[in-house]
């Protein structure tokens, strides 16, 4: 049997792949939260909830109208969406001008009410989500063995995560949103409907949340606490790689997802707490964030 630094090698890869894993959820909740924050200036902590949702909406699809994994990748996202669309309407919208601490007890509070009505109607105990057929099994890498699922989980992941850095950063759909960020006048003196720009911006990162939610659906079981057990590393993982930084949140999660299996097998006492370090000395050193722009 292999071993590196006197752990057997199966483990310490398995660790590494359950720390990938991590690390793609991480990467898309803190991406939703980048582009919330980042082009909206709102602290977004109902995002965990939102997450949670996506996964709930898949498996009442799947369970109330026999739609499959494939169909809620797409459906899910769409419909959690537009939900998002209408919060931003109804609610969102009228603290942008407002201090960030409204922001942030507002979803805050958003976040308690839907999981609340979730908790309630379904209960606290998880439900299982199968795996679809296509993607069950594994794969011999010849130094382990891969599950199917989880290798698609960080390859959707990463993708996802590509796929919106290049859209925010290379498009001229992009260019507004970033323009009317800095500059909201001048870019509707354009002609631009910047109101519409940023409620589908809130939108986009909603419903990036809940591809995520139901990418984690077959690997966690669906229940209504499983977007708070991620949703205070996501911050950490945010702030870590610069609030608002679109490259800093895909960086971040995926390296402290890997960070964090690592610590499992050398020091699993530390764990739970190593991102936190790694946020403390990272915000000592630099405290815009490895990707933050600095004043």
């Amino acid at each position: 049997m292999i071993t590196i630094l006197g752990v057997p090698g199966p483990l310490l890869f398995g660790q590494l792949l359950l720390g990938l894993i991590n690390g793609a959820f991480y990467a898309m909740l803190s991406l939703g939260l980048s582009v919330i924050f980042g082009l909206l200036n709102i602290i977004n902590f109902a995002h965990g909830a939102l997450f949670m949702m996506g996964a709930f909406v898949a498996w009442m699809l799947l369970n109330y109208l026999g739609l499959g994994y494939w169909w809620a990748l797409v459906l899910s996202p769409l419909i959690v969406g537009i939900f998002g669309l209408i919060l931003e309407r109804t609610l969102i919208k009228h603290l942008y001008k407002l201090d960030h601490l409204y922001g942030l007890l507002l979803t805050f509070g958003l976040a308690l009410v839907i999981e609340g009505l979730f908790r309630n109607k379904y209960g606290s105990s998880g439900m299982p989500y199968q795996i679809p057929p296509e993607l069950e099994g594994a794969t011999n890498l010849g130094f382990m063995f891969l599950p199917n699922y989880r290798g698609w989980v960080v390859f959707a992941a990463l993708i996802a995560c590509l796929g919106t850095w290049l859209l925010i950063e290379k498009t001229k759909l992009g260019a507004l949103l970033r323009a009317a960020t800095e500059n909201a006048p001048l870019v509707q003196a354009f002609g631009v409907n910047v109101p519409r720009l940023v409620t589908l911006t809130y939108a986009g990162g909603v419903a990036l949340a809940a591809f995520a939610g139901v990418l984690a659906a077959p690997i966690y079981s669906v229940n209504p606490n499983m977007g708070s057990n991620f949703i205070n590393t996501v911050f950490a993982v945010v702030v870590i790689g610069g609030m608002g930084s679109i490259m800093g949140s895909i960086v971040t999660g995926f390296s402290l997802g890997v960070i964090e299996g690592l610590t499992k097998v050398f020091y699993p006492q530390a764990s739970e707490t190593v991102i936190f370090v790694v946020m403390a000395i990272v915000l000592l050193a630099r405290p815009a964030g490895l990707f933050g722009r600095t004043a």
